[in-house]
């Protein structure tokens, strides 16, 4: 993108030169409910490219992609090693393929996960950020607040369980790798990736789905981590997910980015977190009200450095 900036004189001066790469995968995102239309489109506005790796899916997964209908998004058709049951590796592997798909001349790259979004009343700070660190060496990546919803749109999490900060912009250095289960990212020495924050949050929409799909979804999903055996002690028989086993949540009292607007209006099931419920330890009240008050997550495990 190369816009154009008013110098103090009132001219016109061309701004920094800087080009943006989105990038995400995805598989079987119809079966399980997916908002990756979403995820892409969210931040579709500040990326010049998008790179799209489509897994072998069940469902019309690569027609729901084709059918975003944008110039600028590029898809690379893979094909999942489902052998891979530790760690979540595979999301990791995916999301290299990805990654390394990117064009060469990309200075920065947002990673977006298929169930996160971007509120577009963040997009400008977002690119002022990349803008502003683009010849800093020193900085890896950028580092982003997050949101996670819980059971329908209008409760978020609020306990420990939570993880409050991931980095989700990188700099286009193929050193840098997707990390373990692909949450976070590393570099090829397992170095941790120097980064600054951006005032900017992550919507993250993983625990928001019919209660069939989430069920679907975890039978699923932890088959990346565990075997045979493991899932039939640890997932429940049953044909939708108990929402109401969570520890915490509070009431959602912003707005959600319009890209999804339509899901909202369109959930079709019931959940409500009753307050007087909450089961949290004395101990684990303790931590909360120590963060609440200080901004310090005791013990908070951070994939990153912050510089």
């Amino acid at each position: 993108m190369n816009h154009k900036i008013l110098s103090l004189a009132g001219k016109e001066l061309p701004e920094k030169k800087m080009k943006v790469s989105g990038f995400t995968i995805i598989r079987n995102a119809l079966k399980f409910d997916y908002p990756v239309v979403e995820a892409i489109t969210s931040i579709l506005p500040i990326c010049d490219e998008f790179v799209v790796a489509v897994g072998n899916s069940e469902d019309d997964t690569l027609q729901l992609i084709r059918n975003i209908g944008s110039p600028k998004i590029r898809i690379i058709e893979t094909v999942w090693d489902d052998s891979l049951r530790q760690g979540g590796q595979v999301l990791a592997i995916e999301t290299n393929k990805a990654f390394d798909a990117i064009s060469a001349d990309t200075d920065w790259c947002f990673y977006i996960q298929s169930d996160e979004c971007v509120h577009e009343k963040y997009l400008s700070s977002i690119r002022e950020a990349m803008l502003k660190y683009k010849d800093d060496k020193q900085v890896d990546g950028l580092l982003f607040n997050y949101v996670h919803f819980y059971g329908s749109y209008s409760y978020v999490g609020n306990s420990r369980r939570w993880y409050r900060k991931e980095i989700r912009v990188v700099r286009n250095d193929k050193a840098i790798r997707s990390y373990k289960d692909a949450q976070g990212f590393r570099k090829t020495d397992n170095s941790k990736l120097k980064v600054k924050p951006v005032s900017a949050e992550i919507y993250h929409y993983g625990w928001v789905k019919p209660p069939k799909a989430q069920q679907a979804k975890q039978e699923h999903f932890h088959k990346m981590w565990h075997d045979d055996e493991w899932m039939k002690k640890h997932i429940a028989a049953t044909e939708e997910f108990d929402y109401s086993q969570i520890d915490s949540l509070e009431e959602f009292k912003g707005t959600h980015p319009a890209v999804m607007q339509a899901r909202v209006k369109a959930l079709n099931w019931s959940f409500r977190f009753d307050q007087s419920q909450i089961r949290l330890s004395p101990k684990d009240k303790v931590l909360l009200f120590i963060e609440k008050i200080s901004g310090w997550k005791v013990g908070e495990y951070r994939n990153y450095i912050s510089i």
